[in-house]
């Protein structure tokens, strides 16, 4: 059974009465995780925005940057978008069904919050309404200002990643400590650790920016060093 004929299978739920915030309640073990994380994306990004008060061609393309979406199967994306953008219930409480759903665990969280940020750049704008929301969602996930720093300063082009931050390390820290780091960050980066703790297959693209940002960050420290 393919993804996206689970997610129907999910979606057929909601038809039956139950909101998408019970269906997070669902699905919280494996294959089922990577479900809901794809789930999560669309309704977290749904709700994203509309906290900019506007959907974007671009926004909804980035959904298909993020994901595979087969032709046949977009109409079942869209119906997740939709549902989230109408459904009553807040984005705060989406988020918190999110983070119990993976039991505070802080990388699959951080692969999501990077989805969104990945859907809010997407138009060329980052809104302050989004970074607002974006921040929202990382205290909800648990994730530490630092973490919600380092990533935004990925995504908005005007803010330039600290190296130190990206491989979430020290300036005093010594060379050993930072390629230790450095390794430890592209190994958890690679897609079969991603999707061994949720992340779709259809969503490894989001392992190409962080992969990009931490081997540039670890080649100017070194740099840094060396001169």
């Amino acid at each position: 059974m393919t993804l996206w004929s689970r997610i129907s299978d999910a979606i057929s739920a909601l038809a039956k009465g139950e909101g998408l915030s019970l269906v997070f309640d669902r699905l919280r073990t494996p294959p089922e995780r990577s479900v809901a994380f794809t789930i999560a994306v669309i309704a977290l990004g749904a709700k994203m925005a509309k906290a900019d008060g506007r959907v974007t061609r671009d926004e909804v393309t980035a959904f298909r940057e993020v994901f595979t979406i087969p032709q046949s199967e977009s109409g079942n994306a869209a119906r997740v978008f939709n549902l989230a953008r109408q459904d009553v219930a807040g984005f705060e409480d989406y988020a918190n069904r999110i983070a119990r759903m993976f039991n505070g665990d802080a990388a699959p969280l951080t692969d999501l919050l990077e989805g969104l940020f990945h859907i809010a750049i997407a138009d060329g704008e980052y809104h302050p309404a989004e970074d607002q929301f974006l921040f929202r969602v990382a205290e909800i996930f648990g994730l530490s200002g630092r973490c919600f720093r380092t990533m935004r300063s990925r995504f908005v082009a005007d803010a330039h990643p600290d190296p130190y931050d990206i491989l979430g390390v020290r300036p005093q820290d010594n060379l050993d400590v930072i390629r230790k780091a450095w390794r430890d960050g592209v190994r958890e980066t690679h897609p079969d650790r991603m999707i061994a703790r949720g992340l779709p297959s259809e969503a490894v693209k989001l392992a190409e920016k962080r992969l990009i940002a931490l081997n540039a960050a670890w080649e100017e420290i070194a740099k840094e060093r060396a001169s």
